[in-house]
């Protein structure tokens, strides 16, 4: 058989691959613990709920504009103003089957083969691959002192004749931190005077502790909505544990929001309209469950930095938001691949391997679970680990004994 060339060379994402293993295994009965997956516990809203429902009892379930129904793009509108002090028309806004393929829009509305995109590491597992798949060419900068917060003469020495945009998201998945306003600031110069597209992924942008803050980006621009090189990306997965139901956005000028429906409309046609009553519900309603959300993930944070603190070796930056911490194992193993299958076969413990996010070494994990995952999880890996911890451990109703230190 023949394939495309380029579709062999895209990877497999590595935490849905995760999470099919980790499901294979419990079906198996195994006691897993699945601390790779950045899905929080908590239930959809209520009023998502009650506005997918009444969508569902009125047996009125078409097809959707390609961009969006107007009602969904009116509760943007507003959130959008409110969050980012910025007032944008249904023009301006286009409604997409998940903040996945809003990115995947963009791209593919910007860039001709051989563009480039500059991406931050340690960066989201689907940034270079999706810039691949728009025939782009990923740019990394990575920051060396182990911060994760890259240097802005770093970002500049990156830029080039082709460069076409620079992706920024920001709570950082997976890193947790969140770059301060000064480096978006700086960002944001350097795109508008060079003509370089800054794309926003603020899909956790609410999702922060300790009083830490996201800027919203307009602020850091006099320019129109029109004439800005700002695109903004946002969604309802994560801020409202709302993964399932697959509805994110992009804020952007009319013209290549324009170009986007196009893309859209010849793709997936629109994004499904019960989902997007789920999502206006979710905007137009109480906001008290973002604020519960946040606040227990700034418990778990609290927690699985204690108990990484435990560790002899470990090393990890605090999380200023997200759900996700990224801890330096590499006085362990420095093969993040590895030492990610290690841990599923020795402890059953599910993890991503900081390869995938352009940080070797370093393993992504997530806290969007119950404080008893995050706790044993964290137990079980340092049992496997550390040769400081206790040579045995229950995983279930088994007791082990670690043999291999």
């Amino acid at each position: 058989m023949s394939f495309s060339q380029l579709a062999r060379s895209i990877a497999e994402s590595p935490t849905l691959a995760l999470n099919e293993e980790a499901r294979l295994l419990r079906e198996r009965g195994e006691a897993v613990i699945h601390l790779g997956i950045g899905e929080p516990k908590n239930k959809t809203p209520i009023n998502a709920v009650l506005s997918a429902a009444a969508k569902l009892n009125t047996g009125e379930v078409k097809y959707a504009p390609a961009d969006g129904n107007p009602s969904l793009k009116k509760a943007i509108i507003r959130y959008t103003e409110e969050n980012y002090d910025r007032l944008v028309a249904p023009e301006n806004v286009i409604v997409s089957s998940g903040a996945k393929q809003s990115l995947f829009n963009i791209l593919y509305t910007l860039l001709n083969p051989q563009d480039e995109v500059i991406i931050l590491a340690p960066y989201w597992v689907s940034y270079p691959e999706i810039i691949k798949m728009c025939y782009g060419h990923p740019v990394v900068v990575t920051p060396e002192d182990g911060t994760f917060q890259p240097r802005m003469e770093d970002v500049k020495e990156a830029v080039t004749g082709y460069t076409k945009a620079i992706i920024v998201n920001s709570p950082n998945n997976p890193s947790g931190v969140v770059y301060p306003k000064e480096f978006i600031a700086e960002l944001v110069e350097l795109c508008e005077s060079k003509g370089i597209y800054l794309i926003m992924d603020d899909i956790y942008h609410k999702l922060v502790f300790d009083e830490a803050v996201a800027a919203p980006v307009y602020q850091f621009t006099h320019k129109d909505i029109e004439d800005t090189h700002i695109i903004v990306v946002n969604g309802i997965a994560k801020l409202y544990g709302m993964t399932g139901f697959r509805i994110g956005w992009v804020v952007a000028p009319r013209k290549m929001v324009e170009i986007m429906t196009n893309v859209q409309a010849q793709t997936t046609s629109c994004p499904a309209a019960l989902e997007q009553a789920a999502a206006e519900g979710a905007l137009n309603g109480m906001q008290s469950s973002v604020e519960s959300l946040r606040l227990t993930m700034q418990n778990n944070r609290d927690v699985i930095m204690q108990e990484l603190g435990t560790f002899t070796d470990v090393r990890c930056v605090r999380p200023s938001g997200t759900f996700y911490c990224m801890p330096d194992f590499r006085a362990y193993n420095g093969n993040s691949v590895e030492l990610s299958k290690f841990l599923l076969k020795k402890a059953l413990v599910v993890t991503v391997p900081g390869k995938e996010f352009g940080m070797e070494g370093h393993l992504r994990l997530s806290f969007a679970g119950t404080v008893k995952d995050v706790t044993e999880g964290v137990a079980r890996i340092k049992w496997a680990l550390d040769p400081n911890s206790p040579n045995e451990i229950y995983i279930g109703d088994r007791k082990l004994i670690r043999d291999w230190l």
